[in-house]
């Protein structure tokens, strides 16, 4: 079993490669996505051979800093999120979803955390599910009470806390038992009673069938109608993060390109893949040339590592930890560089190789 600060250290690197990796490819199909940036082995292509993250690092980030800074207290941590959600949206990201831009205006409004969610089934409560799961590996009523209050906050659809939950007990598993020991049928019976919606059950199902029969992922993605990539629905992120950590479960690279090759939502699914496969198998397992290709900032390697190392701290001396905020001024130049960055590919895409 890994040791528990490895684990969540694991996730959060393991949220952010797969993120910066997937980034360049994000809404493109996989053939389109092959013939711009080529196969695998996949390396940082945002910006000269370097990789930034989007949202999906960036909610996993802010929910771990809830998590210190609350100590579990599920109540507290649901409005230490909320807050950071404000002030994110202040920052003007350049990746929000819909369902998150409504929920968080609502916060502005003065709706509370606990009714400022959106009826939408997105796949923003399960990219940042995983650290939750990880966090509480050891208390099942807690991880599902911090994924509820995570999901709530921005989405209210049934299928979005579900998926959401899936990752997180996902997440918890892996981290309990290791890459090795992973075990197919074991997530049968973790994972599937959490589905509750039939679409997702019946997904989840398959995919943990192909991953244990060793199925390819264009196998998969054929039987799942990905052909053109996987959307941002949570009856397809979370199935397809499932199969690809399954499907690989002792090779960390292998599983996170898998996940961005599948193409469409590459970002979030490659981020919420390399996130369960950091929690495995912990850090060491990431590609060097994807850390030191990560150039980022606020949420540079360095941070993300001693937020993980505070977090684990927390969790043994069971109580909160202070928390310290980014320079959120500064962010705003760093986003208009992101943002720029992101048009610079939008327009890339107009041209061939089609």
């Amino acid at each position: 079993m890994p040791e528990l600060p490895d684990s969540i250290e694991g996730v959060i690197l393991g949220t952010a490669v797969g993120d910066a990796i997937g980034l360049p490819r994000e809404g493109l199909s996989p053939r389109r996505a092959e013939r711009l940036f080529g196969p695998a082995p996949l390396e940082h292509r945002l910006l000269f051979g370097h990789g930034m993250v989007s949202d999906d690092t960036e909610h996993t980030c802010m929910v771990a800093q809830s998590l210190l800074e609350s100590g579990g207290d599920v109540e507290r941590f649901a409005r230490c999120f909320a807050r950071r959600l404000r002030w994110w949206l202040l920052r003007v990201p350049a990746a929000i979803g819909f369902g998150t831009l409504r929920a968080i205006l609502k916060l502005w409004l003065g709706f509370s955390p606990a009714h400022s969610g959106v009826r939408s089934a997105g796949n923003g409560p399960a990219m940042r599910a995983a650290i939750c799961g990880v966090f509480a590996r050891e208390s099942a009523e807690l991880r599902h009470a911090l994924v509820t209050a995570s999901t709530r906050v921005t989405h209210t659809d049934p299928r979005a806390e579900r998926g959401a939950l899936v990752i997180a007990e996902a997440a918890a598993y892996g981290s309990q038992v290791g890459g090795n020991a992973i075990d197919p049928q074991r997530c049968v019976q973790i994972l599937l009673p959490l589905a509750i919606d039939p679409d997702l059950a019946s997904r989840l199902r398959s995919a943990i069938e192909h991953a244990a029969s060793g199925g390819s992922p264009q196998e998969f993605a054929r039987s799942m109608g990905f052909e053109r990539g996987v959307s941002g629905f949570v009856n397809h992120t979370v199935p397809a993060a499932i199969f690809c950590w399954l499907r690989y479960s002792a090779d960390l690279r292998s599983a996170v390109e898998a996940a961005v090759l599948l193409g469409g939502d590459a970002d979030t699914v490659g981020a919420i893949t390399g996130a369960l496969a950091g929690a495995t198998l912990g850090p060491a397992a990431i590609p060097e040339s994807w850390i030191s290709g990560l150039l980022d900032w606020p949420w540079s390697v360095t941070r993300m590592r001693g937020l993980a190392k505070q977090l684990g701290l927390a969790l043994e001396q069971e109580r909160p930890q202070p928390v310290g905020e980014v320079f959120w001024p500064a962010v705003l130049l760093r986003n208009a560089c992101f943002a720029t960055i992101v048009i610079g590919h939008a327009l890339r895409r107009l041209l061939p190789p089609y």
